[in-house]
Formats: C-alpha cells, sequence, structure tokens
C-alpha cells in the first residue's frame, strides 16, 4: 500500500530549513540532499498525481508552503512530451522519481537569441539544481518514448502563480505566462488516519 509519510516528513524537514535562517542558495543545497532522498524511493506518490495528460505534460500541486516560500509539485510526462523552452525565475530542484528526462541548457546571447548548450539525461534517485542567472533556460523532455516519466520538483515560491516566460530560441521572442496547476486537488498530507503507512 502507498504510503505518504515520506512526502509528509520531506515537507516538514524542507519546512525546517526555513526556520534556521539559513539563505537561499543554503536552502536549496540542503533541500537537494533531502529531495535525493525522497526520490531513492517509489512508493509513496498518490496515484491521481502520476497520470499523464494525453495532450501535454502535468504540474501537479503536492504542497505549497503557507507563506508561498516553496512549493512541491509532480511533473508527469507521457512518452515524447516535452516542454517550450522557459524559464522559472526562482530557484528550483528537479528529483527524478520514475523513467528519464532530458535537459537541453540555452545560453542567451548579447542579440537575445538562444543557443542550445549541452542535453543531460536525469535517472531515478538523480537531483539536478537551477538558478536564476546561472541556468535557468532549459528545455526538458521525457527521454522515453514509450512510458511515462515523472519527476519532482522543488520551487523557491508557489511556481503556478510565478509570471514566467516560455522563448522561441531563433529568433529569442518572449512569451509571458502563468502556469498554474494540472489539478484543483492536493494530497491530504496530514490525516493520519490510516495508521497502516509503513515507515
Amino acid at each position: 500500500m502507498t504510503s505518504i509519510a515520506p512526502l509528509r516528513d520531506f515537507v516538514a524537514r524542507f519546512t525546517r530549513l526555513y526556520e534556521r535562517g539559513l539563505a537561499p542558495d543554503t536552502i536549496q543545497q540542503e533541500g537537494a540532499v533531502l529531495l535525493r532522498d525522497l526520490v531513492s524511493r517509489d512508493d509513496w506518490l498518490p496515484e491521481p498525481f502520476t497520470r499523464p495528460n494525453p495532450e501535454r505534460y502535468s504540474q501537479y500541486l503536492l504542497h505549497c508552503d503557507p507563506l508561498e516560500r516553496f512549493s512541491v509539485v509532480s511533473f508527469v510526462w507521457g512518452p515524447g512530451q516535452k516542454t517550450p523552452l522557459h524559464d522559472h525565475r526562482v530557484w528550483g530542484l528537479i528529483g527524478m522519481l520514475r523513467g528519464r528526462e532530458s535537459e537541453t541548457q540555452f545560453v542567451r546571447g548579447a542579440d537575445g537569441k538562444f543557443h542550445a548548450g549541452e542535453t543531460s539525461v536525469l535517472n531515478p534517485g538523480e537531483v539536478v539544481a537551477l538558478a536564476p542567472g546561472v541556468n535557468d533556460y532549459h528545455l526538458v523532455a521525457n527521454a522515453l518514448a514509450d512510458q511515462a516519466s515523472i519527476s519532482i520538483h522543488v520551487y523557491g515560491d508557489n511556481i503556478g502563480g510565478v509570471s514566467r516566460a516560455t522563448y522561441d530560441p531563433e529568433t529569442g521572442a518572449e512569451k509571458s505566462f502563468i502556469s498554474g496547476y494540472s489539478s484543483e486537488d492536493v494530497p491530504n498530507l496530514w490525516d493520519r488516519s490510516k495508521r497502516v503507512e509503513a515507515a
């Protein structure tokens, strides 16, 4: 039986990073360790937040800090689905839970146009970080053509409410967007009435 306890513990531990008064980059560094522990096992994500949408990738909200200091989402990719080139404008952590994800980094030139950099692949249990002004422009895709992939993302804000942008790589043309979330529901982390949860 799926136990949501690892996600609840992750949220509690991540919240404590803020209680320690840490700088954002330190929160991101220590948070990466917590996220790596969370995605080291694949038995806790509730099934409704694992469902691919045949039309486009899904971004399911798993938790948003009450003060919107951070949010946790599951990204679910159908076979072959990908994002446009986009930014985040806040720091982020990406942990691979299931399947494989490819990421192509882009660098913006002085003329406003983008140049593709390296493409890397994220495998289950691995975590990568991104930050504005460092590596915030990228295109992400499901690296598998025959099955869904799921990654867990943590952002330094309520990512569904942040004004961001997609870009045309060749012209640099920018289009603003606010992503919102793919579901109006969030998992109930705090109900302990079903005490059959495994440690």
